[in-house]
């Protein structure tokens, strides 16, 4: 097929991008293949018509849902779950400059972050998130909009081969779903060059105590602790950053977050409590997200 052949092509360009990653071929080839999921060939058919048919909404459609954008395609727009670029506008400002940078985004979706980030002048995005979704929707916007140094890869952070190689890494959304938060950010210390700098977002609570959620947090399962931005900077600080500081505070509205034609599950609205929107449905203060941004000496 057409589309198994332009991943692999995709993948070869990574090897130019950062010969490093060799060690890593043979697993990204096996998670690309058609046996690796059971939506896989599906996925590839939509990929398929794409690189034949240029922006298809159909073919589009078959990689639903899409969660982080939006997109524009010409006349068409995938309104996706967030409005990402709200976030992103509030990041961009407080961002070292990105010319001829290397980036590393951890958690990063289908890769929107990515292409924002290669607009502001970013060498090239290694973006990596284990949902294979992500991954297929990155190289769906790869068949229509031409290829980019923005690979979306099937990868945990455990899993990523480099040291101490980005000028800036990401973690945005990520760390409350870590057992070990404190080990997430050492290895996010490991990611960053020297002079580099690391964006850490997370939901957060305004207490003076983290919050633990004994089974879900606005639904989601897997949320192991939200933390306080002291928190966020203690972790920072603790592994070696230096100049920590919180740059946005910003609640979750439900304009921001919400179901839409192209994400059509549960969303923000579900999750609040009805009678009370400043609470989760399970009585925890509502989703508050903050960024803080540290330095590597």
């Amino acid at each position: 097929m057409k589309s198994e052949a332009f991943i692999t092509a995709e993948l070869g360009r990574l090897d130019e991008y950062l010969p490093e990653w060799d060690n890593v071929r043979s697993t990204l080839l096996a998670r690309f293949s058609p046996s690796f999921h059971g939506d896989q060939r599906r996925w590839l058919s939509a990929i398929e018509d794409l690189l034949a048919e240029g922006c298809s909404e159909a073919a589009l459609r078959k990689l639903m849902p899409w969660r982080k954008g939006p997109w524009l395609f010409g006349e068409l727009t995938i309104d996706t779950e967030w409005r990402s670029d709200w976030k992103w506008a509030r990041l961009q400002p407080h961002l070292n400059p990105l010319s001829g940078k290397r980036v590393l985004d951890v958690g990063c979706g289908n890769g929107y972050f990515g292409g924002r980030l290669l607009e502001a002048g970013a060498w090239g995005v290694i973006g990596i998130d284990p949902t294979l979704l992500y991954c297929m929707q990155n190289f769906a916007v790869a068949a229509i909009k031409g290829t980019a140094n923005n690979w979306v890869l099937p990868l945990t952070l455990e899993e990523v081969p480099l040291r101490s190689c980005f000028d800036t890494v990401l973690s945005m959304g990520v760390i409350y779903h870590r057992k070990d938060p404190l080990d997430h950010v050492h290895r996010l210390f490991e990611c960053t060059l020297s002079g580099g700098e690391v964006v850490l977002e997370s939901l957060i609570v305004d207490a003076h105590q983290n919050l633990h959620p004994s089974d879900r947090y606005a639904r989601m399962r897997n949320i192991h602790v939200i933390p306080t931005t002291a928190q966020m900077i203690n972790w920072l600080t603790q592994v070696g950053f230096v100049d920590a500081r919180v740059v946005d505070i910003t609640p979750t509205s439900l304009e921001e977050q919400r179901s839409t034609d192209w994400m059509r599950f549960e969303s923000l609205p579900e999750a609040l409590d009805p009678q009370d929107p400043s609470r989760t449905v399970e009585g925890h203060p509502a989703p508050v997200r903050a960024i803080v941004i540290a330095q590597k000496p």
